[in-house]
């Protein structure tokens, strides 16, 4: 313990961790006990794909601090799979999942909306109740660590990565909701972990696809994304993930210059950044978690041997997703050859426990880690829950426009419906392929004969009374772009990428995913922002297009993408 300093340990009896004088001797022994190889180990938090019981045994041979939870599509081995990590720890593992809802949701568990339909809610209450009821499912299942929530900012349309997964494009709507969601998440007994570090939204690249730049002059960066972060570490966020994302402004305060090439490294393997400006500037105690390293934002800048060591020595707590048998021997070897200083290794170390102890993991044996499989069911996905769920629902869906006399929609008016849908495919094949069979119920149910697009047999207005699109497409990672690809919607190649139907047919367009498709479309008459494609938004886009429930959501973003023409709704076709 020589290399721990003496304000390093007190400043576990501080905010965020606010640990106890037994916990503090906890983590110290704990230290203590553990071979360079150990601590090295506890740094290391490895991704697990579905629920193979052999792979989870493989990496907790290892002996790391934590692994993250891809789980499979069903219950049972999802939960045992997680069982025996817990099982064959002898330090308690930390247990992190991507818990954002939306796309990242487990179909055994209630459906979560992503950020964005949570901000069109206009109510952080609400927000700070689905963190308790989110927190109260993870539980069951054995996580204590969410990577939640995102305080990037909706600055820029066109910026892919972001998207659903931000509050929006105003500040104090981000800075609400993140803070209410932070509070309740950590009293309901899961570490919430802000992201992206140092802030995401204003370059249009991905992070995963290379090194991306948040641009801001810092007096700017302080008033947005430096505010979020600021904020919720005054609400007592536990941990801040460092992103592959460059500050230049913060690096040229520094004395960088525009020849520098450090100017632009990433946050996660920058000292500058995550140690001068999150812990010294922002004052920031508490954990620091690198994004996942297999991304090009992190490999695209430096090599493996290099980036391993530099990550924990710039400040990093956590090495998120190593290469198994590689990463822990760059580690080590970079301890060896001085990139990696035995201070450093220790500080981290001492932090990595100092979460454990924190969730009180080190008091609480595996039957309270984690629950029984009639246990979970009991919990996951509760009548009382799914209610809140149709509540969210509800209430976030936006109506951004609308022409004149088309709605609500009516069978006897619109009897012939023609659906023309994108159908999202699962973020990662583990995940379900979803559907878009909760809308068409709904239609159904209210006699409209609801027929699926035929490229061989093109709608015309003497067969279809109504088109409706039905586009999903959540943010997601390693995404180039986003909007409308009419030649795959249409088919036909390059002839059907130029058909648009609602110059001769009413039409209404609804994105399950994406806010701004009116980009592509802007002289679309009607257009629905519903922001998730799972079921309980579907069924409410539709009682809301039937006149069934009343327009609730309000936009947190532009939708119209600062094009004035898209606002405009012209007059209904003719009926021939």
């Amino acid at each position: 313990m020589s290399d721990i300093s003496s304000d390093t340990i007190a400043s576990l009896s501080r905010a965020p961790f606010n640990l106890a004088p037994d916990d503090i001797a906890w983590v110290r022994r704990t230290l203590a006990d553990l071979s360079t190889t150990d601590r090295i180990g506890q740094l290391m938090l490895y991704a697990t794909f579905g629920d193979d019981p052999g792979t989870v045994r493989s990496i907790m041979a290892t002996k790391p601090g934590g692994i993250h939870r891809f789980m499979g599509p069903n219950l049972a081995p999802g939960l045992e799979a997680t069982r025996i990590a817990l099982e064959e720890s002898e330090i308690p593992p930390l247990v992190s999942g991507d818990l954002e809802g939306g796309p990242m949701s487990f179909p055994f568990m209630v459906p979560v909306p992503n950020q964005l339909a949570m901000a069109a809610c206009g109510d952080p209450h609400l927000t700070a109740e689905i963190a308790t009821m989110l927190a109260s499912e993870a539980r069951v299942l054995g996580f204590n660590w969410s990577f939640t929530p995102v305080v990037d900012i909706n600055a820029r349309f066109r910026a892919a990565a972001v998207g659903t997964r931000s509050y929006g494009s105003d500040i104090e709507t981000v800075v609400s909701h993140a803070v209410a969601y932070v509070r309740a998440l950590q009293a309901s007994g899961v570490a919430a972990s802000v992201k992206h570090w140092p802030g995401d939204g204003f370059d249009e690249r991905d992070q995963h696809l290379l090194t991306s730049i948040n641009p801001l002059a810092f007096e700017e960066w302080e008033a947005l994304s430096g505010r979020a972060f600021r904020k919720t570490i005054e609400a007592g966020v536990l941990t801040v993930m460092a992103a592959h994302i460059a500050l230049p402004s913060w690096q040229r305060r520094m004395g960088g210059t525009d020849s520098d090439r450090w100017l632009y490294e990433p946050a996660s393997l920058s000292r500058r950044l995550t140690t001068d400006l999150l812990r010294g500037h922002l004052g920031f105690n508490g954990l620091v978690v690198s994004d996942a390293t297999p991304m090009a934002g992190l490999t695209g800048w430096a090599d493996r041997a290099t980036a391993v060591p530099l990550a924990i020595d710039a400040g990093c707590d956590v090495f998120l997703f190593p290469v198994e048998g590689v990463d822990a021997r760059l580690m080590e070897e970079g301890l060896r050859t001085g990139r990696l200083s035995v201070a450093r290794l220790e500080e981290a170390c001492l932090r990595v426990l100092a979460l454990k102890a924190a969730l009180g993991l080190h008091r609480k044996p595996v039957s309270e880690r984690i629950a029984t499989l009639d246990e979970a069911r009991a919990t996951l996905a509760s009548p009382a829950h799914v209610a809140k769920s149709e509540t969210i629902a509800r209430r976030s869906v936006t109506l951004v426009k609308q022409q004149e006399g088309l709605l609500p929609l009516e069978p006897a008016r619109y009897p012939r419906v023609v659906v023309i849908g994108d159908y999202p495919a699962p973020l990662m094949p583990i995940m379900p392929r979803r559907s878009y069979e909760p809308f068409f119920g709904v239609l159904r149910e209210a006699g409209f004969d609801v027929r699926e697009y035929d490229q061989s047999s093109l709608p015309t207005p003497a067969d279809t009374d109504l088109i409706i699109y039905l586009l999903g497409g959540e943010a997601t990672i390693a995404a180039t772009g986003h909007g409308i690809d009419w030649g795959r919607l249409h088919g036909g190649g390059f002839r059907g990428s130029m058909i648009r139907y609602w110059a001769e047919i009413p039409t209404v367009m609804v994105s399950f995913g994406q806010p701004y498709l009116l980009n592509d479309a802007p002289q679309l008459g009607t257009y629905v922002n519903a922001y998730t494609v799972q079921a309980p938004w579907q069924r409410a886009v539709a009682r809301k297009l039937l006149g069934q429930e009343a327009w609730e959501g309000v936009s947190p973003v532009d939708p119209f993408c600062g094009d004035p023409s898209a606002r405009f709704s012209g007059p209904l076709p003719v009926k021939k």
